[in-house]
C-alpha cells in the first residue's frame, strides 16, 4: 500500500506563522481540486470517514485522537473526517450520524481487536441513523500498528539486543484493554506475534481488565522465566486509566499508547479504502433486510 505523502513545511525563510498558514492555504487549495474533474465538472463528494472512538473519562484521550485526525485530514485532502464516540465524550456516534443526513460514510472503529463494541454497539448505532454506512474491521491486527509499537518502544528507550545472552533475558508484555470475545484475544496474539518476529524476542500479550494474563501475571510469568529485562508496550489508542496502571508496572520501560503515530492514520485510511473496494450492503440496508 503506497501512503500519500504528508504535507511538510520547506520554508526556511518566512517566520513560523507565516509558513503554516501557507500550508494551510495550500491544504485547502487541494481540497477544492480534488473536487474537480480534467473536464472541469465537480467530482461527487466521497463517503465521509467517521472515526468511532470508545471514549474516555481522561481528558488527554480526546485530544489524542483529535491530533490523529487531523493527521488523516493532512494525507488524505478533501476527504470529509468526523469523529463520534461510543459512550463518555462528545460526540456521541449517534449524533455524528444524525448529522450526516441520508449521506455515506464509512465507520472505522478505533479499536485495535474484534470484541462487543464492533459487533454489536456500532452497527446497532448506525442502523438506527438515515445515514447510509458501511462499517470497516477493526483495527487490528496489522503489519503498521506493528510499526507503530515499534516505534513507540524506540521512543521509551528500546535497544535490540547485542548477543544471545541478552535476548534471553529480554521481553516485552503488550498491555491491552482486554474483552470477554475469544476472538479479540486471537486479534492481540496475532499483533504480538507480528511484534515479536519485528523484535526478536518474545512478546506475551497481556489485558488490563477482564481477560487473562493480568500485566502483572504475565510479568511475573517472564520473570520466572529469567527474563529480567521486560518492557512493557502500551496497546491502546490513547492515554487513559488502563494505560497509565499498565506503564507503572513496568520493570524496565514503558511505551506511550499509539496516539496519533503517522501509521495510526495511514491505516484508519486503509481501512476505509478496503471497506470501500468490498461490494456490501450498506448498514441500513442490512437491518432493513
Amino acid at each position: 500500500m503506497t501512503a500519500s505523502n504528508q504535507l511538510r513545511d520547506e520554508s526556511t525563510t518566512f517566520p513560523d506563522s507565516t509558513a503554516h498558514l501557507m500550508n494551510r492555504i495550500s491544504s485547502q487549495l487541494a481540497s477544492q481540486l480534488s473536487l474537480v474533474s480534467l473536464d472541469g465538472r465537480r467530482r461527487p463528494a466521497p463517503p465521509a470517514l467517521v472515526v468511532v472512538a470508545h471514549g474516555s473519562r481522561d481528558p488527554r484521550a480526546l485530544s489524542t485522537v483529535r491530533a490523529l485526525l487531523d493527521k488523516v485530514r493532512e494525507l488524505r485532502p478533501g476527504l470529509p473526517v468526523r469523529l463520534g464516540h461510543i459512550e463518555l465524550n462528545e460526540p456521541l456516534l449517534p449524533d455524528t450520524l444524525a448529522a450526516l443526513g441520508t449521506g455515506e460514510a464509512v465507520l472505522v472503529p478505533l479499536l485495535l481487536s474484534r470484541g462487543y463494541h464492533v459487533k454489536r454497539d456500532i452497527p446497532e448505532m448506525a442502523a438506527a441513523a438515515p445515514a447510509h454506512t458501511r462499517l470497516s474491521a477493526a483495527l487490528g491486527p496489522h503489519p503498521l500498528l506493528v510499526d507503530a509499537l515499534y516505534d513507540r518502544l524506540v521512543e521509551a528507550g528500546w535497544r535490540t539486543p547485542a548477543d544471545e545472552a541478552a535476548r534471553r533475558t529480554t521481553a516485552v508484555v503488550l498491555a491491552a484493554a482486554g474483552s470477554r470475545d475469544p476472538e479479540s484475544k486471537v486479534d492481540t496474539g496475532r499483533t504480538a506475534s507480528l511484534l515479536s518476529a519485528r523484535l526478536g524476542v518474545p512478546v506475551v500479550p497481556a489485558y488490563a481488565t477482564t481477560a487473562a494474563p493480568t500485566v502483572p501475571d504475565a510479568l511475573r510469568a517472564l520473570a520466572a522465566d529469567g527474563r529480567t529485562r521486560v518492557a512493557v508496550a502500551s496497546y491502546f489508542t490513547a492515554p487513559g486509566r488502563f494505560a497509565t496502571e499498565a506503564a507503572t508496572t513496568a520493570p524496565w520501560i514503558a511505551s506511550a499508547p499509539l496516539g496519533p503515530h503517522p501509521s495510526m492514520a495511514r491505516l484508519l485510511l486503509h481501512r476505509y479504502d478496503q471497506t470501500l473496494a468490498t461490494p456490501a450492503p450498506t448498514t441500513r440496508a442490512l437491518a432493513s433486510a
